[in-house]
């Protein structure tokens, strides 16, 4: 079976530009709209656990790296595999907190995890700055896939009315009776 159909067009992968575009734009359009920073503050959270606002700048960067990492790796980068890392990354958010599929979001982030690595020691090859790039998404990918782990556990793998079964309301005050 050929996943040839996971493959980016040239005229995005060869752009330096629409490369970090790319992922940037969706990135951060998936973040918009599932507004997470609205959950994510009432979720008890692990130890290690960063503020919410970090998050759209870590990634942001990321995004950009990821993007600049698969121009560097140009035709390499037509691989499916980088591809489907941009799918598994960008599906995680709407998994996690637009539909409270918290498990499926750790199989999805554990996955993305995998597939990073696997995408450094393939660009690795090609072009050592492209693998290098990659070094930081992959840390913060493994990272999250803790971050997954335990916010799930620690809120009853139910992200999305664990605050309210808590007595908090959307807003994140006490209800009152």
């Amino acid at each position: 079976m050929s996943l040839s159909f996971l493959t980016l067009p040239d005229s995005i992968l060869s752009s330096p530009y629409l490369s970090a575009l790319l992922p940037l734009t969706i990135g951060n359009l998936i973040g918009f709209f599932t507004r997470p920073r609205n959950t994510y503050r009432h979720l008890h959270q692990p130890p290690l656990s960063p503020p919410a606002w970090i998050f759209a700048p870590v990634w942001s960067l990321l995004y950009l790296s990821m993007g600049l990492s698969s121009y560097l790796a140009f035709p390499s980068s037509r691989s499916p595999l980088y591809t489907l890392q941009l799918l598994l990354n960008f599906a995680w958010m709407p998994l996690f907190f637009g539909l409270s599929w918290t498990r499926v979001a750790l199989v999805d982030c554990a996955a993305l995890t995998g597939c990073v690595g696997l995408l450094i020691r393939q660009w690795w090859g090609v072009d050592r700055r492209a693998g290098l790039l990659l070094v930081p998404y992959f840390g913060w990918a493994a990272f999250a896939t803790y971050l997954t782990a335990q916010v799930g556990r620690m809120n009853g793998w139910d992200v999305v009315t664990a605050p309210e079964k808590r007595g908090r309301g959307k807003e994140g005050r006490e209800k009152k009776e």
